[in-house]
């Protein structure tokens, strides 16, 4: 499909002098590029991006409003939250308690788990990779455990395993996530 067969390599540079932004730039000459005969692949590879990429880029061009309009990014809204203020405070304030706390049976949250918690007790629906970030956004780090059989004593071994039993035959493999504590391993 031939693209910009309207604009002139020259209106494509008077828009160039207009424009601020990098990716507005990166639009305007990827399609001098192309108007001088060098192909959507090649363009890819220049920008390190996807081939639709760079289609998508000349055919925003190829357009009846102005270039000046055609080539910036609209501004986009921040995305809504599924919860509250005040439920996002209150699901905060109970991750940074075991989860035993609220009746579930997990030696430490998971982003799997606080998945099941926000939807049993909120009745909103989250991603993993988002319930990894409000674990996050709540204060809670990733833990990776350390061994550190030769000094950790006989009941915190006994302890940490108990914890890795229960959380792999509950099916919730996985990150651990803690307010600042470290987890043992042996």
């Amino acid at each position: 499909m031939d693209h910009l067969n309207e604009i002139s390599v020259e209106e494509l540079q008077d828009a160039l002098d207009n424009v601020d932004e990098k990716k507005p730039t990166q639009r305007l000459l990827a399609a001098i590029a192309y108007k001088n005969g060098v192909t959507q692949t090649e363009l890819a590879e220049w920008y390190d991006v996807q081939r639709r990429t760079i289609y998508s880029w000349l055919k925003r061009l190829d357009t009846d409003e102005s270039l000046e309009q055609a080539v910036p990014d609209d501004k986009r809204t921040e995305r809504k939250r599924k919860l509250s203020e005040s439920r996002q405070k209150d699901f905060e304030a109970t991750v940074h308690e075991p989860p035993e706390a609220v009746v579930l049976n997990a030696p430490a949250w998971t982003p799997a788990l606080a998945q099941e918690y926000l939807e049993e007790t909120y009745g909103v629906e989250y991603s993993i990779p988002s319930c990894r970030r409000s674990l996050k956004e709540a204060g809670l780090s990733y833990q990776k455990p350390r061994r550190k059989a030769a000094e950790a004593n006989e009941n915190e071994q006994e302890t940490f395993h108990e914890e890795l039993k229960k959380a792999a035959g509950d099916g919730r493999h996985g990150s651990l996530y803690r307010p600042n504590q470290k987890i043992r391993a042996s």
